[in-house]
């Protein structure tokens, strides 16, 4: 098979973990009934997007990968539904704490652990104080139909070497779980037209199909602005939340097509890697 059904979740969370991760639950079970066979929820879904505010008590939160709620929940649900469900939780990992991603397959089992490479520091997303840039550099998963699917985590999501990396190690479709909305430095920035656009370019540009998810809802005065989307390999949107809706987006990608369009294309062809030595140094 060369096509393959995925879906974005889009959604509200509060201060109630077992409540948070109940609703993405219910939403995976619909985004199964309608034939998904990946299923991306946001960011950081366990709770409020906590990384607003600097406050040392937060880390407690923080579990290993075994032990986290998100993650527990997730390998239990796909192993009964037999999906693929990317899972953005906070990580401890002894005295160091990452924004991670467990790629949890059918099986139920954790193929593997990304943690999110780039990251923000800036009124409302003060991440550096929780994070440690991650250290598995960037990664790609077996997905079904043996594809390849590569993941990276919000930040990430404006980087075009993140978008390129995962595609000469082989993605077919790209996935970004995010936490993003109101700038609170400057309440007249709507970001969420930039961040579209640069998923879009990423998968215009490489000549892949991308899902992003996003959440919703007012959190401490912070309005998190939905508009999670599919787009296919040229960028025209397959399906599309505004601000407010919560629910499930589903599309079905030819990769056959995809793959193909690739190729005629180009970029990939006439790439000149031996010109680029600049974007790997640090000055």
């Amino acid at each position: 098979m060369t096509k393959i059904t995925v879906a974005a979740l889009q959604l509200a969370f509060g201060e109630d973990t077992v409540a948070n991760i109940r609703n993405v639950a219910e939403l995976v079970r619909e985004a199964h009934s309608k034939g998904a066979e990946v299923v991306l929820p946001p960011e950081l879904f366990e709770g409020p997007y906590f990384c607003r505010v600097e406050d040392e008590t937060l880390f407690a939160d923080a579990r290993a990968t075994a032990e986290h709620p998100s993650v527990l929940a997730m390998q239990e649900l796909a192993r009964e539904l037999k999906l693929w469900i990317p899972t953005s939780f906070f990580e401890a990992d002894g005295p160091h704490h990452y924004n991670s991603l467990a790629m949890i397959g059918p099986d139920g089992k954790v193929a593997g652990i990304y943690r999110k490479s780039h990251i923000p520091d800036g009124p409302g997303y003060e991440e550096k104080f929780y994070f440690r840039p991650g250290n598995t550099g960037f990664k790609v998963w077996n997905g079904p139909h043996h594809s390849t699917i590569g993941v990276g985590v919000c930040w990430d999501q404006w980087y075009p070497e993140t978008a390129r990396s995962m595609m000469l190690m082989g993605a077919e479709i790209l996935f970004y779980p995010t936490a993003i909305g109101t700038e609170p430095h400057d309440p007249d920035l709507d970001t969420s037209r930039l961040w579209r656009r640069a998923m879009v370019g990423h998968a215009v540009s490489n000549v892949v199909p991308v899902v992003a998810a996003n959440r919703i809802g007012t959190e401490h005065g912070q309005r998190f602005y939905g508009h999670s989307f599919i787009c296919d390999e040229r960028g025209d949107m397959l399906a599309e939340f505004g601000a407010d809706e919560t629910g499930v987006l589903v599309a079905t990608l030819d990769l056959a097509a995809a793959k193909k369009h690739r190729a005629a294309f180009g970029f990939f062809r006439d790439r000149r890697p031996e010109l680029y030595g600049r974007l790997t140094q640090d000055v």
